[in-house]
């Protein structure tokens, strides 16, 4: 399996000459939709999901499968694709992968802010990516896709989420707010936790690929 990470919060899975992309948001590259076979969403705000590029992906493939949680599916109805709803608990199968959704709300954001639904994906018992939460998945995880800067989130709570899950490898996702100077402060505390867990976790910069077991 290839884990591509794009901008911000979204990544690209390929096996066997197929490919799933999870979250492309506005603040993600376009390309990362070419030639997949399916699109998982875990909430509707726009840093996960852009409904004009899905419009476009669509049309390029009319065999486009979207995999998200009602929410997300009532912001799609003009997407020309097989838009399947799903919730906690749900098992599924997209563009090759054996998928287990985990989760129901976005982490708390603003008070004044409703919550709203967030669904994580665990892809064939290898990957969790969380969304915009801190799921717990309740299984083994060896690949943690780990939010890294959010509204929503400080840092010690990234560490904690860590520190529960105990992932053999973990790679950061939701920096597209992050400068520079930012990156470099999310890079060290990675570095730091990988030291104490002796774990390969890091930061992946946009475009950048790892092959996982």
């Amino acid at each position: 399996m290839r884990l591509t990470k794009f901008g911000h919060a979204c990544v690209r899975l390929e096996k066997d000459g197929s490919a799933l992309v999870i979250d492309p948001g506005l603040f993600s590259e376009e390309s990362a939709l070419e030639g997949a076979q399916a699109v998982l969403v875990t909430h509707e705000h726009f840093d996960h999901v852009e409904p004009e590029r899905l419009r476009r992906a669509a049309a390029a493939n009319p065999a486009l499968e979207i995999w998200t949680c009602e929410g997300v599916a009532a912001t799609l109805t003009d997407v020309p694709a097989k838009i399947q709803t799903v919730r906690d608990g749900d098992t599924f199968g997209a563009a090759g992968f054996a998928v287990k959704v985990v989760g129901e709300w976005h982490a708390p954001n603003h008070p004044d802010m409703p919550i709203v639904q967030n669904v994580g994906f665990l892809l064939d018992e290898e990957v969790f990516y969380p969304g915009d939460a801190l799921t717990p998945p309740g299984v083994d995880v060896p690949t943690l896709l780990v939010p890294v800067n959010a509204p929503w989130m400080k840092a010690p709570e990234m560490v904690a989420y860590l520190r529960e899950i105990r992932p053999a490898r973990a790679f950061s996702t939701h920096d597209g707010l992050l400068n520079d100077v930012g990156l470099g402060l999310v890079d060290r505390w990675l570095e730091i936790e990988a030291d104490k867990q002796g774990a390969d976790i890091r930061r992946l910069k946009p475009g950048e690929s790892v092959t996982l077991p």
